[in-house]
């Protein structure tokens, strides 16, 4: 990806020793902007004045992505709690209407997490009834796998709500996508 600086002194046919001396600068303050340090002070303002333009359309804006898209489709993971399959279905859903790539990654994440859990509920009910008669249980075994599941679900939800609003990003995440 180019610098804003590489991008300009290109589309003015100069090589990095041109502009170092056309700034006044050294070669190693050019390459150093250009591998993406932010130009100030004396820098900025001497880059600015051989390109012609402001000093601010040489410093980088930080595009800061909304991920309100992304903590909806956590939200809607939690209609796993009421709806089986829910917590895969809607957040499954709610990725693929999504438009913008950064909420499309972190929302396949999310749903990959719901994949894993919403297997392991099923497994979980499957075995439970053979598990209680092989071990002569007179209770509903199946109580402890259902309300142990849904309670990670709640807290990998609840966990991923929070990394979202503090660092961005999800709490952990899977090294194998499923979608």
């Amino acid at each position: 990806m180019k610098s804003i600086v590489q991008h300009l002194r290109e589309g003015k046919n100069l090589t990095q020793t041109e502009l170092a001396e056309k700034s006044g600068l050294s070669l190693r303050t050019i390459q150093r902007v250009e591998a993406g340090n932010i130009p100030k002070g004396f820098t900025l303002k001497a880059l600015a004045n051989v390109f012609e333009t402001e000093p601010e359309k040489l410093i980088p804006s930080k595009e800061i992505t909304k991920l309100d898209r992304v903590k909806l489709i956590n939200f809607s993971s939690l209609f796993g709690l009421l709806i089986p399959f829910g917590g895969v279905v809607f957040p499954l859903i709610l990725t693929y209407k999504t438009k913008d790539n950064k909420n499309k990654e972190l929302g396949k994440n999310i749903v990959s997490v719901q994949i894993l859990i919403a297997v392991a509920l099923a497994v979980s009910q499957i075995a439970s009834p053979f598990i209680q008669k092989g071990l002569s249980l007179h209770f509903p075994l199946f109580i402890f796998p259902l309300l142990l599941i849904l309670c990670l679900k709640l807290l990998v939800v609840i966990l991923n709500g929070i990394s979202l609003n503090t660092k961005n990003d999800l709490h952990k995440s899977l090294k194998i996508n499923y979608l």
